[in-house]
């Protein structure tokens, strides 16, 4: 068992909290799949094979909801620091739904991996907040290549199937939610 089995949240949680409070949202991937979701993926090169991995998940995922993969536009940037970049522009394109960041930062002997991991997750989640649409965060950051191996394993547990999952429920859910202001 691992931590995340322990938090995992509860069957009928949601549905639970629905029935006692006045309005309740919940994206489901499912129904933006079949909206037809436009979805780009930006890759790292650097940490690649780890990358590839996770792209074989996203696919696998696409298919798995009945996307083509082949509505789906991707990038693909140097490096883990460089993905927010190409993920503003996909975002400022207006053409996308969601953007899925895929890459890998795994620890090494020095800083760098905290300057990396820490300044390609803030840089996403700004371009998320900014632009108001969905970047997905689906980098690994891993102390070692067994665990980006585990991570980028086939399955649903695949962080790559898991992004494109995230990204297609917040889709979703943005739709269900109050619009922004002009």
């Amino acid at each position: 068992m691992t931590s995340s089995d322990e938090t995992l949240l509860e069957a009928g949680a949601v549905e639970a909290l629905s029935a006692e409070v006045g309005e309740s949202h919940d994206g489901r991937s499912e129904r933006a799949a079949a909206g037809g979701a436009r979805l780009a993926l930006v890759g790292a090169k650097f940490n690649g094979g780890i990358t590839t991995r996770l792209f074989d998940g996203a696919l696998r995922a696409l298919r798995h909801r009945g996307l083509d993969p082949s509505t789906v536009e991707v990038a693909w940037v140097p490096g883990a620091f460089e993905l927010p970049l190409a993920a503003d522009r996909f975002v400022r394109s207006g053409r996308f739904d969601a953007v899925v960041a895929l890459g890998a930062v795994i620890r090494g002997e020095t800083a760098h991996f905290d300057y990396v991991a820490g300044g390609c997750a803030t840089g996403l989640q700004r371009v998320a907040l900014h632009s108001g649409v969905p970047v997905i965060f689906g980098v690994l950051t891993t102390d070692d290549v067994p665990q980006a191996l585990a991570r980028s394993a086939e399955g649903t547990d695949n962080k790559g199937y898991e992004a494109v999952v995230s990204a297609l429920e917040m889709v979703d859910l943005l739709s269900l939610l109050p619009k922004a202001p002009a």
